[in-house]
């Protein structure tokens, strides 16, 4: 039977870098799979999907009104699928993951999904709520804070390197607009702790 993953990390773990490795592998055994990611992520420029160390891939792109089920099972009857791949995952709605899971439960298709656990207020995305949920596997990528603990938190920084508190959820940045850290040193950078 088929299956859910979640694989979720902080930024910089290589969440994008597995998936593509993922990827390669279901092409080298002849394959085909369907990578996605969000819409409104576009740092990918040429390429939908775009790993920090260089490699990328072509992608669709989903937004909130995308229907993931129908748009997969469309693609399975020309050429059959064997596993859908998911970038930004945490920006799935929560509808959307249930036609992930459905995609394993019903059309047989594995779905492996890759994403951020928390926003830069140590806050569930919803996407990433409903994958924590129901996922069959969850697994959790590793990247480190600077202290050399375990990097579970994103802090939003703004141009001079301070901690942003307050604003919207979703931001798109990478190294320029986030950090990974422990979240200790999260917690200081916000002045939940004190002085970091």
């Amino acid at each position: 039977m088929a299956k859910l993953y979640f694989y979720y990390a902080s930024m910089n773990a290589g969440k994008s870098t597995n998936l593509l490795q993922a990827a390669f592998n279901y092409a080298e055994r002849g394959m085909a799979t369907m990578l996605w990611t969000a819409a409104i992520d576009d740092r990918g420029g040429d390429h939908a999907i775009e790993s920090r160390i260089g490699l990328h891939a072509d992608a669709h792109r989903f937004a909130q009104a995308t229907d993931l089920y129908s748009a997969v099972l469309a693609a399975h009857e020309t050429t059959p699928i064997g596993c859908v791949l998911v970038d930004e995952a945490q920006f799935l709605t929560p509808e959307q993951v249930w036609e992930c899971a459905r995609l394993a439960d019903e059309a047989n298709i594995p779905v492996l999904c890759y994403g951020l656990r928390t926003d830069f207020q140590g806050e569930l995305f919803p996407g990433s709520a409903v994958l924590l949920g129901i996922a069959d596997s969850l697994v959790e990528l590793k990247a480190v804070c600077h202290c050399g603990r375990k990097a579970t938190m994103n802090l939003r920084v703004d141009a001079d390197g301070r901690a942003v508190i307050a604003g919207a959820q979703t931001e798109i940045g990478g190294n320029d607009r986030y950090v990974a850290l422990c979240r200790r040193h999260f917690a200081a950078a916000r002045g939940m702790y004190g002085a970091a």
